[in-house]
C-alpha cells in the first residue's frame, strides 16, 4: 500500500493526543474519530492499528528511531512492525523523515536493553525482573505485546455451547471451545460480534476467559445471596446470574453509577431479572452494611494497575507508575476489608485483579489474612476440580497469556468461618 500525506498526518495527530496520556487510549481513539468522521472505515482502522503498535512497543520504537517524537515513532512503527518499505511511505516524505525511517528499519533487536525489548518502564521491569527471573520475565512481557483473541461467553442458560459454536459456523465465524471456561468460546478472528443474532438475543456476551473463571470460581448456588463488591459494567455479574439460573439474588455493587447503568440493558437482553444494583458512596455505604453478614457469596474484582490487560490496554503501562500502584494497594485492601463483611459464616469470598504484580495480589492476601479474623485460606485449584475445570496453578489462581492465553488475572478465595 502507499500512504498518503494525510493519513500520516492523522495518525501523527492522534498519537499525539495519546502521548499525553491525559485519558484512556479507547476513549481518546473514539473522541478523535468522532471529530474528524470524513475518515473512512480502513483508514480508521490504519490509524488505531498504528497508534496502538506505537502505544505497545513504545520503548524499543524509541530507541530505534532515535526520537520521541510522535512523528518519528508512527515512522519506526510502520517500517518495524508493519513492515512498509521506504517505498512504500511516500516520495512526499522529508529527508529527515525518510534518515528516521531508515534507521528504525536498520536497528538491531539485540542491541537493545533488556527494558526496551520488554517494551516496559524501568521500574515495571525490575518488578518483573525480580519477582520471576529474566527469562521468565521476558516470557511474560512478550505474552503481554501480543494482540488478544476474541472470547465469548455463551449464555448457558440460553444456549449451550456446541448449539452456540454450529451457529457461528453456519454463519462463517470460526471459533472453538476455549481450554477452561465451561462457557467460553475463542474466535479465529474478530467480527463485529455484536451485531449478530446470538449477541442481539443474549445467548453470547463478550468476556475474557480468564474473567468468566472467576465465577466458577465463586461458584455461586441457585437460590443463593451474591455479591458483586466492584461489578463495573456487570460483565461478571451477568455470568455468576447465569450460573444461578435466573433463581437467589445478585447484587451488583459499584461507586460508578454511571458503569452501573450499563448493567441494565445488558441483563434484559440476557433475560435476567434476579440482579439489583446499588450505588456504593463508599467503602461504609449504609445500604452495604445493611447485608452484614448476609450474603452467601461475594467477589471483589478490585480496581487495580490493569496490568494483566496491557494486550488490550497498552497505555496503562505508562499512564501508572510505581507510587500508583503503592496508592492502588492500599485502596483494594480497603475494599476487600469492607466486602468481607458482608460474608455471612460458611460463606465464600473471592479476591481478584487483573494485576500481574505482587503488591497488589499476594500482599494484599496477606495483610487481609493477617488482620482479618474468621477467615480461612481455600484451595483455589480444588474449587476448579470440583467443577471439573482442569485448571491448577496452585492454591491461588494465577493465569498468564504467555501460559493460558487469557489475560494476565489473579484470584484468591477465603471462607468466613
Amino acid at each position: 500500500m502507499k500512504l498518503h500525506a494525510a493519513l500520516l498526518r492523522h495518525t501523527e495527530a492522534l498519537l499525539a493526543e495519546l502521548l499525553t496520556f491525559s485519558a484512556p487510549a479507547d476513549q481518546v481513539v473514539s473522541r478523535y474519530f468522532r471529530s474528524h468522521r470524513a475518515l473512512g472505515q480502513r483508514d480508521r482502522a490504519f490509524i488505531a492499528e498504528t497508534t496502538f503498535a506505537v502505544l505497545r512497543r513504545k520503548r524499543s520504537l524509541e530507541a530505534a528511531a532515535g526520537r520521541a517524537q510522535p512523528r518519528a515513532l508512527v515512522l519506526a512503527a510502520l517500517v518495524r512492525i508493519q513492515g512498509l518499505s521506504l517505498r512504500a511511505l511516500g516520495e512526499r516524505l522529508s529527508p529527515d523523515d525518510r534518515a528516521v525511517a531508515d534507521r528504525a528499519r536498520r536497528a538491531p533487536a539485540e542491541a537493545l536493553a533488556d527494558a526496551e525489548r520488554a517494551d516496559l518502564p524501568d521500574w515495571l521491569w525490575a518488578r518483573l525482573l525480580e519477582a520471576h527471573g529474566l527469562d521468565e520475565a521476558l516470557r511474560i512481557a512478550q505474552g503481554l505485546l501480543n494482540p488478544a483473541p476474541l472470547d465469548l461467553r455463551v449464555n448457558l442458560a440460553k444456549i449451550d455451547r456446541e448449539s452456540a459454536l454450529a451457529r457461528l459456523a453456519q454463519d462463517g465465524i470460526e471459533g472453538r471451545a476455549t481450554p477452561y471456561s465451561p462457557a467460553g468460546i475463542r474466535l479465529a478472528e474478530k467480527p463485529a460480534i455484536n451485531r449478530h443474532a446470538l449477541f442481539t438475543q443474549g445467548a453470547i456476551e463478550v468476556q475474557d476467559e480468564g474473567s468468566q473463571l472467576l465465577a466458577y470460581l465463586l461458584a455461586p448456588r441457585r437460590g443463593e445471596m451474591v455479591a458483586d463488591y466492584c461489578a463495573g459494567a456487570g460483565g461478571k455479574t451477568l455470568a455468576l446470574a447465569m450460573l444461578m439460573r435466573g433463581t437467589g439474588r445478585v447484587y451488583a455493587m459499584d461507586v460508578s453509577t454511571r458503569r452501573l447503568a450499563a448493567l441494565a440493558p445488558r441483563a434484559a437482553r440476557a433475560g435476567i431479572s434476579n440482579v439489583h444494583t446499588i450505588a456504593l458512596a463508599g467503602e461504609s455505604d449504609a445500604r452495604a452494611k445493611r447485608l452484614a453478614g448476609k450474603i452467601d457469596r461475594v467477589l471483589v474484582d478490585a480496581p487495580c494497575s490493569g496490568f494483566g490487560t496491557l494486550r488490550r490496554n497498552p497505555d496503562l503501562k505508562w499512564r501508572h507508575d510505581a507510587a500508583a500502584v503503592t496508592q492502588l494497594a492500599e485502596k483494594q485492601g480497603r475494599i476487600l476489608a469492607a466486602a468481607a463483611r458482608l460474608v455471612k459464616p460458611g460463606g465464600r469470598l473471592v479476591y481478584a485483579t487483573c494485576s500481574i504484580l505482587g503488591d497488589e495480589n499476594e500482599a494484599v492476601v496477606e495483610r487481609f489474612l493477617r488482620t482479618s479474623q474468621g477467615f480461612n485460606a481455600l484451595s483455589c485449584d480444588l474449587l476448579f476440580a470440583a467443577q471439573r475445570i482442569a485448571l491448577d496453578t496452585g492454591p491461588q489462581l494465577r493465569l498468564w497469556p504467555h501460559r493460558h492465553g487469557t489475560d494476565g488475572f489473579f484470584a484468591a478465595a477465603f471462607e468466613r468461618t
